[in-house]
């Protein structure tokens, strides 16, 4: 599933590509990526002749800024992509489900082949301090917000949680999963199994000061793509963060800090991959 740092990169790209575009027209190839509307229909209305006026993200989600104060929400799910397109001739990809012409030509196409991604038009009413009704759940994005260390540790102190489990959790801070949360305890050598009220104060800082600099990092990089390369940017280009990778998918090869394996568990039925001797 694309994480913080791969939705952060498609923003920053559409921040680049369609900031002021309208949006000419609005085609609905599989209902499913919309399925939080009553009809297909609704949100082709809301959308065709509306202009973006800017691109947001929260956590995992993209927020697109229309002119009529409405929200054009996107989350890839799984194994989605949103893809430019030059021009409609462009053949159209397997799995392509939405696809929105803009103005000055070009196109935005949401493809997603395995269809847990969605997208949906929240209006005025339902927004809340410009965030959706529908993402009210969600806890600090941890670049955007910039919440301090201190904060951040009695956060964790409140909690009696394992410490992968609380950074996965959406609830808690948005937009990290399982491939950034088993970077960032390698990265802070904690433990993915220790609980989150047992951190001393730098413990927590480490943690914190981890966080933000690997997801940074992976920014900079455009993410990460895996073999599976479902993860591609909006110009069908794959991240290069990967090859970075410190733990993540790397079992039984030597740990770069202490040259003994590195391990892999299920956590909740994920991988979960860590250094023993390095993580506490």
């Amino acid at each position: 599933m694309p994480e913080l740092p791969e939705v952060e990169t498609i923003r920053r790209e559409l921040d680049k590509e369609i900031i002021g575009r309208k949006i000419k027209s609005v085609e609905i190839l599989g209902s499913r990526s919309v399925r939080r509307h009553e009809s297909p229909s609704e949100p082709v209305a809301r959308l065709q002749g509306k202009k973006i006026v800017q691109v947001r993200r929260l956590g995992k989600y993209l927020l697109f800024d229309l002119d009529t104060k409405d929200i054009l929400v996107i989350h890839l799910g799984m194994s989605g992509q949103l893809l430019r397109a030059k021009g409609t001739k462009e053949p159209v990809a397997e799995h392509t489900h939405v696809i929105i012409t803009l103005s000055q030509g070009g196109q935005l196409r949401f493809l997603d082949p395995r269809t847990f991604g969605e997208m949906f038009v929240s209006d005025p009413a339902e927004n809340a301090r410009r965030i959706p009704t529908q993402l009210a759940h969600l806890g600090f994005d941890p670049l955007s917000d910039q919440i301090g260390w201190i904060r951040f540790a009695a956060m964790l102190s409140s909690r009696k949680t394992q410490l992968k489990a609380l950074l996965m959790d959406q609830e808690f801070v948005a937009g990290i999963g399982n491939i950034y949360s088993d970077e960032i305890l390698f990265a802070s050598g904690l433990r993915y199994d220790r609980l989150s009220n047992s951190l001393s104060p730098q413990e927590a800082r480490r943690l914190h000061r981890s966080m933000i600099e690997l997801l940074n990092d992976a920014i900079q990089m455009h993410g990460s793509s895996l073999a599976d390369d479902a993860y591609k940017d909006i110009y069908g280009e794959s991240g290069e963060f990967q090859g970075q990778h410190r733990v993540y998918n790397r079992e039984g090869l030597p740990c770069p800090r202490c040259k003994r394996k590195i391990m892999r568990t299920k956590l909740a039925g994920r991988s979960t991959f860590y250094c023993a001797h390095c993580q506490l």
